[in-house]
């Protein structure tokens, strides 16, 4: 008798036939998103093409090193993914600094950047305030930044909410960092980066600039460039740059760049993904195209009249509103914490995430304000009166909140306009 054929791992079977337990979740999840409006500003809706690169064959490839510098044999596919993805990151900033695009994160490029700046524990590094809008990475002390260097924090003035940059000046004179770090997580308003420069130079700094959030802003010019500016700039390739989930760092000078690439491998990283690498190649060729600076604008005039919209119903927005793709909502000023408004909303179908806001005298549990960004509907096709539409709901859906035929009756508007605009 001829042996039988070994059962093949390969077999084309469906998640569903696989694992059902599994693909109950992904459809469950895909529900969710499909009939809820996202307003958390680091979330975004990727295009079919990101999700058949990120879920393609190149997730079976290891590929240590760079491109034509692997320790890996069988590259040379991977290595033109990689190629395409650094040649389309820096056509779409319009720069020649030097771009490594295998962080897995935000958070590891920035750890990267710190490494590659040459600075050692307990060297002075100034960021924003975490509770002023900074990032964990910027200083915070239970984050590597706070509990491996010295740090200082500039934040927002009480009265305009808005950094001062002479404050800022002030600051850096006195403490005399090693680098200063220009960028936020949850602010609202323009970033000067050519007086941050300024700055550095004055205190002998290096300049480090996260634009994580605003840098589809950049790309699309509707935001100055940190570009000609910064020593290091890095971003993470989602939020409004609505790609796969990743980071990526330009470095200025050959110097730096050299170092960069030695600190995310081997310094941080084993293996680079390749299919997330190859997403990013994808998204970063869809923001290349005109489509995506319409997007963008629609993404930057629908957070401005959301935020004019809220202080027509009575509320306060931090900064007096917002010249980027987010804002921050007092809700404490109607009664009801971050969290207790966070809640409230999910019941409503409106997703956004509690915050603290400067000069927050909350918990970091319950935070004063709540983080509203429109890239995420601004993706399924949402404009202006969509996103004003919103508005009346949360403020409706906040003032009404014990109010049951009022909450169904906003459950109701926002399951319709999720209808009229199907994400997939």
């Amino acid at each position: 008798m001829s042996a039988q054929p070994a059962p093949r791992h390969t077999s084309p079977r469906s998640l569903l036939q696989a694992d059902p337990d599994l693909a109950a979740i992904v459809q469950a999840e895909w529900n969710r998103q499909q009939h809820t409006i996202e307003l958390i500003a680091s979330e975004n809706i990727v295009s079919t093409a990101v999700l058949e690169a990120q879920g393609s064959v190149l997730t079976n490839k290891y590929a240590e090193g760079y491109p034509g510098r692997r320790y890996y044999g069988g590259c040379e596919e991977v290595d033109k993914a990689e190629d395409l993805a650094k040649r389309r990151a820096q056509q779409l900033f319009k720069t020649d600094y030097a771009v490594n695009v295998q962080p897995h994160s935000g958070s590891q490029a920035n750890m990267a950047v710190y490494m590659a700046a040459g600075l050692q524990k307990g060297d002075k590094v100034l960021g924003m305030s975490l509770d002023h809008g900074g990032h964990l990475t910027h200083g915070y002390k239970l984050n590597f930044s706070g509990l491996d260097y010295t740090i200082g924090s500039y934040g927002v003035t009480k009265d305009t909410q808005t950094v001062d940059m002479d404050e800022v000046e002030r600051i850096a004179t006195e403490f005399q960092p090693k680098m200063i770090i220009a960028g936020a997580s949850n602010y609202s308003r323009t970033l000067d980066f050519a007086r941050f420069a300024a700055i550095a130079k004055k205190v002998g700094a290096l300049l480090f600039v996260d634009m994580a959030h605003i840098a589809g802003l950049i790309a699309a010019g509707l935001h100055p460039s940190p570009f000609g500016h910064a020593d290091f700039v890095t971003t993470t390739t989602h939020k409004t740059l609505r790609g796969p989930r990743g980071g990526m760092i330009f470095a200025r000078s050959p110097e730096h760049a050299k170092k960069v690439d030695s600190r995310v491998f081997p310094g941080i990283q084993g293996g680079p993904l390749m299919h997330v690498i190859a997403a990013k190649a994808v998204a970063f060729g869809e923001a290349l195209k005109p489509e995506y600076s319409e997007y963008m604008g629609r993404v930057k005039a629908s957070a401005s009249a959301m935020a004019e919209e809220f202080k027509k119903l009575g509320w306060q927005v931090v900064s007096n509103g917002t010249d980027n793709h987010l804002f921050s909502l007092n809700v404490m000023s109607q009664g009801v914490t971050g969290k207790q408004a966070e809640d409230k909303l999910h019941e409503v179908g409106i997703t956004v995430n509690k915050n603290l806001i400067p000069f927050d005298d909350q918990p970091a549990q319950q935070g004063s304000g709540i983080r509203i960004g429109t890239p995420a509907v601004c993706s399924r096709g949402f404009g202006v009166a969509e996103c004003v539409a919103i508005a009346r709901g949360v403020d409706r859906a906040l003032k009404q909140r014990d109010d049951a035929a009022a909450l169904a009756q906003v459950r109701a508007d926002m399951r319709a306009l999720c209808d009229r605009f199907p994400i997939y």
